[in-house]
């Protein structure tokens, strides 16, 4: 089998560019794409003459999340996701593979050492929420919304539960408990996202911020961001995360108990996700 690649890198005076390119399926995530992500990452970060790190999608919508459909044209034959006995997820091994392949891949991305920016457009569902995120900066289109509705799947969010630090405590306990958007201008309010501008201006002002940040002596900007998130794990950051993400497994644990690791609602959340794709 021939993979599919869907992750591009480029460099632009200084300044890494990440795009993940598969608009038709709204950029779901699949285990192979997020392994070649993670590469991507790791070249920005290794190369000394990147100063900056800007993550984008293309197409309508910034990701609709995990792709649930099974199939991974990234993956070229690679064994990437859990494994299952007797066509069945086990407990063990789903943890094990989240762990690394979506908690882990999101921290070092958070902690890489140079600035990091997503621009974000349209729809950002649940795991794309794990793809901005982790950057420094967020530039959101004023059409993005944001949202995780995973509650539906009988789970309190995604592995990656920033949730209270990026909206505060009350936006994301109404996020979580309805499973509703939270728009460009409402994110911009609470703090989530430093800019918010039109759509068709969204990769110019992106790139714009970018190259300002890069002039910035790197060592200065490279200890500024460390001085930032110490901060916030001395406030109980990474602490948090690790302990959300045991709770999120039991989630899973109770469905694989229960339905075998379906929810009688995982149809309802495909769709929701279907109707984002084609929004």
């Amino acid at each position: 089998m021939t993979a599919e690649h869907f992750v591009r890198y480029e460099v632009d005076d200084r300044v890494a560019v990440i795009t993940l390119d598969r608009p038709a399926a709204a950029n779901a995530q699949t285990s192979g794409i997020l392994k070649d992500l993670d590469d991507a990452w790791r070249r920005a970060d290794e190369d000394p003459e990147v100063r900056v790190i800007v993550f984008m999608t293309t197409g309508k919508h910034f990701s609709a999340g995990h792709d649930m459909s099974g199939k991974d044209p990234s993956a070229d034959g690679r064994s990437l996701g859990p494994k299952r006995v007797d066509g069945k997820l086990e407990a063990e091994s789903y943890y094990d593979w989240e762990t690394r392949g979506y908690l882990e891949y999101a921290r070092r991305w958070r902690d890489i050492p140079k600035p990091t920016i997503a621009a974000v457009q349209g729809k950002c569902i649940a795991a794309g929420l794990m793809l901005c995120w982790p950057c420094d900066l967020i530039v959101a289109a004023d059409n993005a919304q944001f949202s995780d509705p995973v509650g539906l799947m009988g789970i309190m969010g995604v592995e990656y539960h920033a949730h209270t630090w990026e909206f505060g405590a009350r936006k994301a306990k109404e996020m979580l408990f309805t499973a509703t958007a939270v728009s460009a201008e409402e994110a911009l309010r609470s703090g989530m996202v430093n800019h918010v501008v039109p759509l068709d201006e969204l990769r110019s002002f992106t790139m714009r911020l970018a190259h300002r940040v890069a002039q910035t002596d790197p060592w200065a900007l490279r200890l500024a961001k460390r001085a930032v998130n110490q901060t916030l794990d001395t406030m109980g950051f990474s602490t948090s995360i690790a302990a959300c993400f045991d709770m999120h497994h039991l989630g899973h644990t109770r469905a694989l108990a229960a339905t075998g690791g379906q929810t009688v609602v995982m149809a309802d959340l495909e769709r929701m996700k279907t109707a984002g794709r084609s929004a």
